[in-house]
């Protein structure tokens, strides 16, 4: 399977004509990706049928700003159309803070969603991996290492072996090379941002970029 960041309805256009699986809408990738707007959300919606995963983070790093604005944008964009979602919080120990996560996750009446990058950022990303699947997501975006999946492949190695819990989501620096032996391990899931951008987070998003990573997952 293979995720594919979306900026605005563009990037899913051109992620579809690639043959991507999935979305995940953000915006601000300078804070890497918070929420995006209701209006976005159904711009998006409206130009692809493929599933989309919506962010819910208000502020950079992986506390949340506000759980009731959380709340609050959760409503407001399940009213927009938004099923999917992808958020996830850790508290100053560096532990999952499950009390903000089921709070926003009460807004979310049953939707799926991925648990995302927090984890890699956390005390201990393979006990944290427990916590979160206790929550419910049916996936987890991680690169076993804040530094990257080049730094983070034991970790991911790991993490495959218990995807009996939940699904693990590769991600964060993530390089075509790195695929074969991931797979090898026992990896399924792939999310590409900038990697299928060559002219950056700034230009386009490149269908052939996202084709030559769907024939290679």
């Amino acid at each position: 399977m293979l995720e594919v960041i979306a900026l605005d309805a563009a990037d899913a256009v051109a992620a579809q004509a690639g043959g991507a699986h999935r979305l995940e809408l953000v915006t601000d990738m300078a804070a890497d990706g918070l929420s995006p707007s209701p209006a976005l959300v159904r711009s998006v919606l409206a130009a692809t049928d493929l599933p989309v995963r919506v962010m819910l983070r208000d502020a950079p790093g992986f506390a949340p700003g506000s759980v009731d604005g959380l709340r609050r944008e959760a409503a407001a964009l399940r009213e927009a159309g938004a099923t999917e979602f992808v958020l996830g919080f850790l508290r100053p120990d560096g532990r999952v803070d499950e009390d903000a996560c089921r709070a926003v996750l009460a807004e979310l009446d049953g939707c799926r969603w991925t648990f995302h990058r927090a984890l890699d950022h956390s005390a201990d990303p393979e006990a944290a991996w427990g916590a979160v699947a206790a929550l419910g997501c049916d996936a987890v975006l991680a690169a076993g290492s804040p530094r990257g999946v080049a730094d983070g492949f034991a970790v991911l190695e790991r993490l495959a072996a218990r995807q009996d819990e939940v699904a693990l989501l590769v991600g964060g620096g993530l390089q075509a090379g790195q695929v074969a032996p991931l797979k090898a391990v026992g990896a399924a899931g792939f999310h590409v941002g900038s990697a299928v951008r060559p002219g950056g987070w700034d230009a386009p998003l490149s269908a052939d970029a996202v084709r030559t990573w769907a024939d290679l997952v």
